[in-house]
């Protein structure tokens, strides 16, 4: 098989799709794309992503340009069979959840990264704000994640691939803790103790620099 090509940053939305690519075996090379430098908006990626954002995967071996993480880890589950929901309930379910996390866990925590770390006023009420609606998002995990032992069901899959590096993100960028979230500590805990997930993690390896969210 010709390796999938990722173009990637250290970011939340990056490790979805390195995870996911970690957990499939599929083989993969990586292309950094520096957001910090606005390598995003190059011509190149571009014509890979007219939303000129990371992540993108070409796959040469099917034709295949997929962008936007909620699109790239359903069809990387199909091209590997790993982590496919078994029932069409499961398959809902799964997609209610990873649709969840690209319309409110990901901006949430996004807004409130931008707000509170990168903005060069920081306004209380704006950030207050957004980690009020953290702070509701994660008792939604957490409601849900008292029922199962992962955010879709009983079984891990993509919706737990797409939500852990934000989760992630908020507590070690943005300040926030689980102490109110028992069930969502003990999932953060777990999924991040996968070897796939500490692998996925480190893509790319970039220098001394920190990075930002995309």
């Amino acid at each position: 098989m010709t390796p999938i090509q990722l173009y990637t940053y250290q970011t939340p939305n990056g490790h979805k799709v390195s995870i996911m690519l970690e957990e499939t075996g599929l083989p993969y090379d990586v292309h950094v794309i520096d957001i910090e430098a606005g390598e995003q908006r190059t011509s190149e990626l571009l014509a890979l992503n007219p939303n000129n954002k990371i992540p993108v995967i070409v796959d040469p071996d099917q034709d295949r340009t997929v962008f936007e993480s909620g699109a790239i880890l359903p069809y990387l589950a199909a091209r590997s069979g790993v982590l496919l929901p078994g029932s069409d309930a499961e398959r809902i379910q799964a997609q209610s959840w990873t649709l969840f996390q690209a319309a409110h866990v990901g901006p949430t925590l996004g807004q409130l990264w931008n707000y509170k770390v990168f903005a060069p006023e920081k306004i209380p009420y704006v950030i207050g704000r957004f980690e009020a609606e953290a702070n509701r998002v994660y008792r939604v995990l957490e409601g849900q994640l008292a029922r199962y032992s992962h955010i879709s069901g009983e079984a891990y899959g993509i919706a737990d691939v797409m939500t852990w590096p934000w989760i992630h993100a908020g507590l070690t960028k943005l300040g926030l803790t689980l102490d109110a979230t028992p069930q969502l500590a003990r999932w953060y805990m777990a999924v991040g103790a996968r070897p796939a997930v500490l692998r996925g993690l480190v893509v790319p390896r970039l220098p001394v620099r920190e990075s930002i969210s995309a």
